[in-house]
């Protein structure tokens, strides 16, 4: 959790303290510079004395002793202002300061416990999905002082680039400093190249301990040192946040260089990582206008209103609004507003800053040190050069270059997704870096997953793409999509048939138009599977909604005005298919076995695409699936229906055919009675959508708008089970059936049709059960695949070490 807990340097300061420390070094200033640091931080992180009073402290103290920063201040400069501070602290605390070294350790200690269940610490870990119940440990180490000499200072250093992944040693470092002031970003840094001018041989020294750190690790290291007197002293070292680019070129370049194997490189990314290298980025084509640039500390294209405050960003975001948070630097207070922002723009810091650590962590885009904007955070705007930009105007920042733009730049596809898409060969001269490092994990990860990868496909145009994605065949073709829009008027007019031959009439008309989206489909996904889901939501869904049509009759009728004969019509078949709790009505395969000749029409029209396919030398693979089947006899009453159906429709043609007829399992009584359901099934597919809301007893469509959001702030829920599958329960159905299905036959298909089967965490689970496939969005295909494999190696480690 880099940058949410606290920190508290120089503990056991006392006066005494400072004035031997002044003697030995020969050095007064740095003596009650290091006390005036301690009482600081004591005071805001022990004592929970607002910054804001010692911000006000400073400036006065600043003001009377005419200088412009605290470095500035000579020795009695320092005593006075710590000395204000320590007064502060006893009017906040309302008792005497302690002198105690040993209860300022105490106290100090018992800060940083209490800090793992700070705002921002707990919002990180419900970002991260981080148990709040883990806790944390607290390190005590033994000062030594960068703010001592010219020749000292503190710094922070990357064994590679972390923001681009480029090979060769990264950072920042700044003379006169201690602690944190680096990723504070309170003063602009100097790069590692400078600092070994100024310092050649502790330069040389770092590069050294870097090398050997990276070599240990095997990975990106993350270090912070402090340069004492000359002497080079490592603080600490961790394995890097970086981002998405950098994550996928590091991976591979550790490959080539012999360090780790690809399935090692596999597990370092993920498919996170991968949607964010998709993302778009800016259209620099037409008409703009950069203000200024700053230094490029985590990629992407971000648009927004400039805010000023965290708390403010968090609250326009929660109303929908975009917004950039600008500050002068970030604070781990910040988080609120960075989690919630689509950027960060920083005047001061660095790569190295809170603002640029943080923003990679949680792939947001960031721009720091941008000097030539002045920020006036209390007056709510910036102003660069004669040009003023208050709150709420929109900007457009770019993380990859680190420009800043007046206004809304468009965006244009990454290259990456380019390379996804097709239109752009990971061989090709113009690729970058970071294609080709994506183009290496993926086809690792292709090679050795065993769970297959199938899309989500509603139209021609869907299964195109998710074929050129990498999709192995369409999981899910929801049927019902094919009539809405223009063709909804099919549906109405299904409604209101006056009797059957008016019915049969208008299911006439529909199959043609079904019949030509099969078509498309199945060429699409030549040679693979296509699994055509019949119709499953109530048929009101394609009515207009009861309250406005009541609200228009009453209108109608206070007016006096004439309701012609079929809107009255509708209003009766709406007020007649009206259901209390349509989720748990006529749909589905109820639907099916109320109005048959809907799901026979669906099934011919599926046939005869079969045929015109196989006519024009493709090779389709349909399969059919009811949804909502809760019993045994009402999947054996269907599919003996739809089999009479398939046969009377081959009848005459030469053709043989046989369609394999499956269920969704989204019902917990058919999870938990699979065993019968798989006599007359040939494959299940979880519908993990309704499952969840059926095993909870929520509804999505309400639950995301009301309570959920709440239960998540309070950890009542680690995640939202309709985003990550919930393993506990939805997940133990699902092993129920799972294992209920592979005891009938062991080759049993299973697959995933859910939103959770593009979930990486899920995914995981689904391929510890060992189903055959997922289905997801055709967007989320290239994020499954590589999940997938992820997922394979790492229970393949699993496995080799148990």
């Amino acid at each position: 959790m880099p940058g949410m807990m606290e920190t508290v340097l120089n503990v056991g300061m006392t006066p005494d303290v400072a004035e031997g420390l002044a003697k030995i070094s020969g050095n007064e200033k740095f003596a009650w510079d290091s006390y005036r640091r301690f009482i600081d931080m004591y005071g805001r992180i022990v004592c929970d004395v607002p910054p804001a009073e010692f911000h006000q402290i400073e400036n006065r103290i600043l003001e009377s002793h005419s200088v412009k920063s605290i470095q500035q201040l000579d020795a009695a400069g320092l005593q006075a202002l710590a000395a204000a501070f320590i007064k502060e602290i006893e009017i906040v605390t309302g008792k005497p300061f302690p002198t105690d070294p040993r209860e300022h350790l105490i106290s100090s200690v018992e800060a940083v416990f209490h800090s793992w269940n700070s705002e921002r610490a707990q919002l990180y870990r419900r970002r991260e999905r981080i148990s709040s119940d883990l806790g944390t440990a607290v390190n005590i180490q033994s000062m030594v002082f960068g703010n001592l000499s010219d020749d000292s200072g503190t710094g922070v250093a990357f064994t590679r680039d972390p923001a681009t992944g480029e090979v060769g040693s990264y950072g920042d470092y700044l003379d006169r400093a201690q602690g944190e002031d680096v990723v504070a970003g309170i003063r602009n840094t100097m790069s590692l190249a400078d600092m070994a001018k100024k310092e050649p041989v502790v330069h040389a020294e770092l590069e050294k301990v870097m090398g050997l750190l990276e070599d240990h690790y095997r990975d990106l290291c993350d270090i912070e040192f402090t340069v004492e007197r000359g002497k080079l002293w490592i603080l600490q070292t961790r394995v890097g946040k970086r981002t998405a680019e950098a994550a996928f070129r590091i991976a591979t370049q550790l490959v080539d260089e012999g360090k780790i194997t690809m399935d090692e490189a596999l597990s370092r990314t993920s498919g996170d990582q991968l949607v964010q290298l998709m993302f778009p980025q800016f259209d620099l084509s037409g008409s703009i206008q950069e203000i200024a640039r700053g230094i490029p500390a985590s990629p992407g294209a971000a648009v927004g209103e400039v805010v000023f405050d965290s708390r403010r960003a968090f609250d326009l975001a929660r109303s929908g609004k975009k917004v950039i948070l600008v500050r002068r630097e970030t604070s781990p207070d910040d988080l609120v507003g960075m989690v919630a922002a689509e950027g960060i723009l920083t005047s001061r810091g660095g790569k190295t800053s809170h603002a640029a650590v943080v923003a990679r962590g949680m792939g947001k885009t960031a721009v720091c040190g941008t000097e030539s904007i002045s920020v006036d955070e209390r007056a709510s705007l910036f102003t660069v050069g004669s040009l003023t930009i208050y709150e709420g105007e929109i900007i457009s920042i770019d993380g990859t270059t680190g420009a800043v733009y007046t206004g809304v730049i468009p965006v244009i596809a990454s290259p990456v997704t380019a390379y996804l898409e097709g239109r752009l060969s990971a061989g090709a001269d113009e690729a970058s870096p970071v294609v080709k490092a994506v183009d290496r994990i993926l086809q690792h990860a292709d090679k050795i997953r065993a769970l297959r990868v199938r899309a989500n496909a509603d139209t021609p145009e869907d299964a195109v793409r998710a074929r050129i994605l990498g999709a192995e065949g369409v999981g899910l073709c929801r049927t019902e999509h094919m009539f809405l829009g223009p063709r909804r008027i099919f549906v109405e007019r299904l409604v209101l048939a006056e009797n059957e031959d008016v019915q049969r009439g208008v299911i006439a008309e529909m199959e043609p138009l079904q019949r030509a989206d099969f078509v498309g489909i199945m060429m699409a996904m030549s040679g693979l599977p296509v699994t055509i889901r019949l119709l499953d939501p109530p048929l009101h869904e394609f009515l207009p909604d009861l309250a406005s049509l009541t609200g228009e009759m009453a209108r109608a009728e206070a007016l006096g005005t004439e309701v012609s004969t079929r809107d009255q019509a509708i209003f009766a078949a709406v007020k007649r298919l009206h259901e209390s709790n349509p989720m748990l009505g006529l749909r589905g395969v109820r639907l099916g076995i109320l109005i048959p000749e809907l799901f026979k029409m669906q099934v011919r029209a599926l046939v005869h695409a079969y045929l015109e396919v196989k006519q024009l030398g493709h090779n389709p693979k349909p399969e059919i699936m009811i949804p909502l089947v809760a019993t045994q006899r009402e999947l054996l009453y269907l599919r003996e229906t739809l089999e009479v159906e398939i046969a009377e429709t081959l009848k005459g043609t030469g053709q043989q055919l046989v369609i394999p007829i499956g269920t969704m399992i989204e019902t917990p009584r058919a999870a938990i009675t699979a065993t019968r359901l798989g006599d007359y099934a040939d494959f299940f597919s979880f519908g993990t959508n309704d499952l969840t809301q059926l095993t909870w007893a929520f509804s999505r469509d309400d639950v995301e708008s009301t309570f959920l959001p709440r239960y998540l702030d309070l950890e009542l829920l680690p995640f939202n089970p309709f985003e990550s599958l919930d393993q506990d329960g939805v997940g133990l159905l699902v092993k129920i059936a799972s294992e209920q299905a592979r005891a009938l036959r062991p080759d049993f298909k299973l697959g995933v049709c859910g939103e959770h089967g593009g979930d990486p965490r899920s995914i995981h689970f689904f391929h510890g059960l060992g189903l055959d496939y997922v289905s997801c969005s055709p967007f989320r295909v290239p994020v499954a695949r590589l999940e997938s494999g992820r997922a394979q190696v790492v229970s393949s480690s699993t496995s080799s070490t148990a």
